[in-house]
């Protein structure tokens, strides 16, 4: 099963809380808290981070604007896909809503079949978003090492005269991928560059670890750069 996802819904009524709690709950993938007020809310969100909020914009005292900007003014959510669900739906009111940062904005009486495919749709593209990061991080890393690694060979070659080339049957296909990973691209970047698939890649990688006798893809640099393998 997979993880489930926390919302957190502010809506002043009674019965609009209870009728969207009932409805979202059907989808055994989320699990809705609710709140009667943008302050009740803002204190669930201090023991515990939601993965979406849905916030009614009329409300007393703090209302869904003045939530909103408390909300982008914080750094733990200033990433938090929120969604307005309000009974004011004309289009002043919507473009006002998207330019205070709300990542969807529904008008009352509203299909919630529609509300849950937007809440879905803002989900993933959070959980593709935050992968993307990620990996984005570890190609910084890897990219770092080959500069270094680069760096530190080519201090060594202004001291020391630099070996022959070790000669290591390679197929043109395992070239070209040796080339992109000193150039620090992951499986992915690799398979669109030689329009194959992240699988292919893969295998050519494992091959050259085989007959390079490296276990990482750094070590791997390092060795076809030591020994010309590649620029």
């Amino acid at each position: 099963m997979s993880k489930q996802s926390q919302l957190l819904l502010v809506d002043d009524e009674p019965g609009v809380r209870e009728s969207v709690k009932a409805y979202l709950e059907d989808n055994e993938e989320f699990i809705v808290v609710a709140a009667s007020n943008a302050s009740e809310a803002w204190e669930l969100l201090q023991k515990n981070t939601p993965d979406l909020i849905i916030t009614d914009i009329m409300m007393p005292e703090v209302d869904g604007y003045q939530f909103l900007a408390q909300l982008r003014e914080d750094p733990r959510f200033k990433a938090l896909p929120v969604v307005f669900l309000t009974a004011r739906g004309m289009t002043s009111d919507r473009i006002q809503g998207y330019q205070a940062g709300c990542d969807a904005y529904l008008a009352k009486p509203f299909d919630p079949e529609e509300l849950e495919a937007i809440v879905t749709n803002l989900l993933s593209r959070r959980k593709i978003t935050s992968e993307t990061g990620a990996s984005g991080l570890e190609l910084e890393k890897l990219v770092q090492e080959i500069k270094e690694i680069k760096d530190m060979l080519g201090q060594q070659s202004s001291l020391v005269t630099t070996p022959a080339p070790i000669h290591i049957e390679l197929t043109p296909r395992e070239q070209s991928v040796l080339d992109l990973v000193s150039e620090g691209l992951m499986n992915k970047e690799i398979a669109r560059r030689l329009e194959t698939s992240v699988r292919n890649v893969e295998k050519y990688v494992s091959r050259l670890f085989s007959k390079t006798g490296t276990n990482s893809r750094t070590e791997l640099v390092r060795y076809a750069l030591k020994h010309g393998l590649t620029n």
